[in-house]
């Protein structure tokens, strides 16, 4: 190993971006955009600790923005005591005396991080998931390894990554995500990083906490029609794109969830997809509630035995739930369960929708202190969520 002895050895003297770090007690960080217990809660508190990654603030680590290739260029650097750099960068966007200037030609020297072949080297361009795994293993002086199980989407990872995935996956620096996915086009966040850089320079530490098999985030949500290019005012204050997808309001709030809690998702998808006319859409919903309509559902939850914990999320329409949440709530059996509710609305809140799922799940425990929000505040939400996961003893 080239680097990682020394990089231990320091881990107590190194410090990145020379910006003051808050002290932490142990599994629990005190930034305020970190929920406890969340997937990545342990691995902040870590590099944290260690000096290897700091806030952007002095009170927030922005787990879900992304990770630059300048910013890991500058982690690697520092870690590995920041040694001296005689040539000067050959990179045309690489100016001199940047923070980042003599990491950026460290890495490329000890071909660590490369630059694209043209000149550049793209210092805020995102790192992809499959290129953190070469680096790292180019950091470990590329060892080799042997294949292990594939990934569902191993066909889309790159040939000249495909080594250095199967050496991360196997010393457990870079797990799938559900459904056995590596996603290795997909930048990778802050959080990501985090756990990595934890999961390298720590393999006794688990690479998420015990509770992320656990927990199971199952939502509808009707699917947005407004074109994020071609919106109106109104559409535009009301809604959330991201990736230049529209989101639905429940949708946003399950990925919100789901992403600081490390839980599966399932999205309830109906056999017959509602219609996305909004007036029709009332017309049909309307009928199915007098009727007590219950639409088949397309897909199945897999393995919920495994799960103890459902977060379970609907929109209030016309004062219940859609009636596919009834039909998934009479299909499965939630028994000893908890179920914690969310919902989005247009001012009904939850109406009485609690209580109807503890009388369709008597034997589940249902969270009397779920989460509801109004369509109209859907922007300003993910504060709100993270504070009411903070407040949950379930997820202690």
């Amino acid at each position: 190993m080239k680097y990682k002895k020394l990089f231990i050895l320091l881990l107590a003297l190194i410090m990145m971006f020379s910006m003051a770090v808050p002290t932490f007690a142990a599994e629990n960080s005190s930034y305020s955009d970190v929920a406890i217990g969340s997937w990545y809660a342990d691995a902040v508190v870590y590099v944290n600790d260690n000096d290897i990654m700091s806030g952007t603030t002095a009170t927030t680590f922005a787990p879900n923005a992304t990770m630059t290739r300048a910013m890991l260029a500058t982690v690697l650097y520092r870690a590995a005591s920041s040694p001296s750099v005689a040539n000067s960068s050959e990179f045309s966007d690489v100016a001199a005396g940047q923070w980042y200037t003599q990491a950026v030609t460290w890495a490329a020297e000890n071909d660590i991080i490369g630059g694209y072949g043209n000149g550049l080297f793209g210092t805020n361009d995102p790192v992809t998931r499959e290129q953190i795994a070469t680096i790292l293993w180019r950091y470990e002086d590329s060892p080799a390894t042997v294949t292990t199980e594939a990934f569902a989407d191993d066909g889309a990872i790159s040939t000249w990554a495909a080594e250095a995935v199967d050496w991360a996956r196997s010393n457990g620096i870079i797990n799938g995500k559900s459904g056995n996915l590596f996603d290795p086009k997909v930048s990778a966040t802050r959080a990501e990083v985090a756990v990595m850089l934890r999961n390298y320079l720590s393999p006794n530490s688990p690479d998420t906490p015990s509770n992320e098999n656990r927990i199971l985030v199952v939502y509808f949500s009707q699917p947005e029609t407004a074109d994020p290019n071609n919106m109106t005012t109104e559409e535009a204050n009301s809604t959330v794109v991201i990736d230049g997808e529209v989101l639905g309001n429940t949708q946003y709030m399950a990925y919100v969830i789901q992403e600081n809690t490390g839980a599966n998702i399932f999205r309830i998808e109906p056999q017959t997809p509602y219609p996305l006319n909004h007036d029709t859409l009332v017309e049909q919903a309307q009928e199915e509630q007098n009727q007590k309509f219950r639409p088949a559902i397309k897909n199945r939850v897999e393995n919920l035995d495994t799960y103890d914990t459902i977060f379970l999320g609907y929109p209030n329409w016309w004062g219940d739930m859609p009636m596919i949440l009834y039909s998934f709530l009479e299909e499965y059996d939630l028994s000893g369960k908890t179920v914690i509710p969310f919902n989005t609305h247009g001012g009904s809140g939850f109406s009485d929708t609690i209580s109807t799922i503890s009388q369709l799940q008597p034997n589940a425990i249902v969270l009397q202190g779920g989460l509801s929000i109004s369509r109209n505040n859907i922007q300003e939400a993910e504060p709100n969520i993270l504070s009411w996961l903070n407040g949950l003893d379930v997820l202690d």
